[in-house]
């Protein structure tokens, strides 16, 4: 059987969700997919991410970074997305990509597609929890497999314990304040295992 085709989109305005997007790109790649990590359009005005020195820095350190395109989408049989939590919500630049889906939608192209989320905040009650499943409306409109980690493994419970996907919180400097690399390696290989026993 072919390697299954594993898409990564990522918002990310100051890196946290980028690190979230390479630790799962490392943990897709060694265990066999094919792999594209892409990040959505960036909306915000100059203004806005010129008044933030790690804004900037960030979206210059990214910029050979491609931006996902519905072709990207078709390919992949599994898509794992990580965003930010903007007032517990999708960030506006992730929702626009997501409304861009309706043609896909509508032509049955993303049935099936095995999809799971990871998230950050600047606290521990930050919106987490409601910003992945805002997401996973738009999946259930899909007909996509909702892929959560759920309880399916021990490392849970030491990296923060979000049954719906990864979920980080972040320090004002922008450090992550748990080690959630076991979590996000546990949610990909899930994503690939269920996206095998479909695909085959």
């Amino acid at each position: 059987m072919s390697a299954i085709k594993f898409a990564i989109v990522y918002y990310s305005s100051t890196g946290t969700n980028h690190k979230l997007a390479k630790m799962a790109e490392e943990a897709a790649k060694s265990n066999g997919a094919e792999v594209k990590v892409m990040k959505v359009q960036e909306l915000a005005p100059e203004a806005a991410i010129n008044g933030n020195p790690q804004w900037k820095a960030h979206v210059e350190n990214t910029k050979d970074i491609p931006v996902v395109t519905l072709e990207d989408l078709q390919w992949a049989d599994a898509v794992l997305f990580s965003v930010p939590t903007r007032f517990g919500n999708v960030p506006a630049q992730m929702k626009q990509f997501l409304d861009t889906t309706g043609g896909l939608w509508f032509q049955g192209k993303l049935i099936n597609k095995v999809v799971s989320a990871m998230t950050s905040a600047q606290n521990d009650h930050g919106g987490q929890e409601a910003t992945i499943l805002s997401l996973y409306t738009t999946m259930y409109h899909w007909g996509a497999i909702i892929a959560a980690p759920g309880y399916t493994d021990p490392v849970l419970f030491t990296t923060g314990g979000n049954p719906y996907g990864t979920s980080v919180t972040v320090d004002q400097d922008g450090n992550m304040t748990e080690n959630v690399q076991p979590a996000v390696t546990h949610q990909v290989k899930r994503m690939l295992e269920i996206a095998a026993k479909l695909k085959s």
